[in-house]
């Protein structure tokens, strides 16, 4: 035992097999090396360091805008369209007239943010075409989390010679509403993307219903809001097996609630995403209060076990990275909740927070300050 370095946690695991007592023992670079019961993990090395808490997997943001986070007061209390939808919308006018330097450096440290706090990837919708792309991914070099660039083309109906370096350098297409791009446009760019294998995400009934046929003929993989969707419409989605994505903060904004409670008892996978960073932090484990406790003062019925779920499995199931989901020897990407291990969901869910979190290795600044 002399001489072995890294970290022995101790708690409740909380992963794709559920929630059970145990501990990992992490080499130096936090890989895990060992998984067992709890009483069977022997002394602590001599270079060892004990954390005890509930062990997740690290989370995945499952929808963001994150450059809009130049914004740094309080929203107007404008509508959906005035605020975020394209091509008029503040947020629109705002990345027009921000600098790039100020674009890359607002993402950067929204990106560094979230893997500090235990982010292991995050869904990006990246507006301003191949060099909204380019910015996002020179805003995430060197840092420790997958960042998924979801692009958008910065003139409709697209061009070609847009789109096919788009779909290059991005893993997929970000959409807003169908309406807003109209159906052969929305059609063109989704066969596109298909072509190419890469991921399609389209926001629907943001601010109002939309119908779902045209939605789902464009064959998607993520759905993202929902807020405005009737009973018939979860159970089509429900049959249709596909992922969804809810933004329950943003959406408060604006007097709407994603259907969360519905998706859990048709079980449609969801994810948990805290938008646009002008209206809110990429906090998920304030997504996650805020999740339960506004469904609860509705009446409705929805675990802490679905949300966190949503938050630190489903997503690594969307991007086709389930081995992250489970913490077995070989894989890394973990953090530790330092709170009771009581009732673990709860204490995720409604009792979780940065300054609680122990995230193994703590990533760097990239500002270097």
């Amino acid at each position: 035992m002399e001489g072995r370095e890294g970290w022995l946690l101790e708690g409740v695991i909380v992963d794709s097999r559920g929630a059970e007592p145990g501990y990992l023992r992490l080499d130096p670079a936090g890989r895990i090396v060992e998984r067992g019961a709890t009483g069977t993990q022997g002394p602590l090395g001599s270079g060892e360091r004990r954390v005890r808490g509930i062990i997740l997997p690290r989370a995945v943001n499952g929808h963001t805008h994150l450059a809009d986070g130049l914004w740094t007061r309080e929203p107007p209390r404008q509508s959906v369209q005035e605020l975020v939808s394209p091509p008029n919308g503040l947020k629109h006018l705002l990345l027009a007239r921000s600098s790039r330097r100020k674009k890359v450096g607002g993402m950067r440290r929204a990106l560094w943010e979230m893997a500090r706090s235990g982010v292991g990837a995050v869904l990006d919708f990246r507006e301003e075409g191949v060099e909204g792309v380019r910015m996002l991914r020179e805003a995430a070099q060197g840092l420790p989390l997958q960042v998924v660039a979801l692009g958008r083309p910065a003139q409709l109906p697209p061009a070609a010679e847009e789109l096919r370096p788009l779909l290059d350098l991005g893993d997929g297409l970000g959409l807003s509403a169908v309406a807003d791009l109209g159906l052969s446009t929305a059609r063109e760019l989704a066969e596109a993307c298909h072509r190419r294998g890469r991921k399609l995400a389209v926001h629907v009934s943001e601010s109002e219903r939309e119908e779902l046929d045209p939605v789902l003929a464009l064959a998607p993989d993520l759905l993202v809001h929902l807020s405005r969707t009737t009973e018939e419409d979860q159970q089509r989605i429900a049959q249709a097996k596909l992922t969804v994505a809810g933004c329950p903060r943003s959406n408060a904004l604006f007097g709407r609630a994603p259907p969360l409670a519905s998706w859990e008892r048709l079980g449609v996978p969801f994810l948990l995403g805290t938008d646009n960073r002008m209206l809110a932090s990429t906090d998920l484990f304030s997504e996650m209060e805020f999740a339960y406790l506004s469904a609860r003062s509705r009446g409705e019925t929805l675990s802490p076990k679905a949300l966190v779920e949503s938050v630190f499995l489903e997503g690594w199931r969307w991007l086709g990275r389930s081995q992250q989901a489970a913490l077995d020897p070989g894989t890394s990407g973990l953090l530790v909740l330092r709170r009771p291990l009581d009732d673990p969901y709860y204490q995720v869910c409604c009792r979780g927070h940065e300054g609680k979190l122990f995230v193994p290795p703590v990533p760097a600044d990239p500002s270097g300050s």
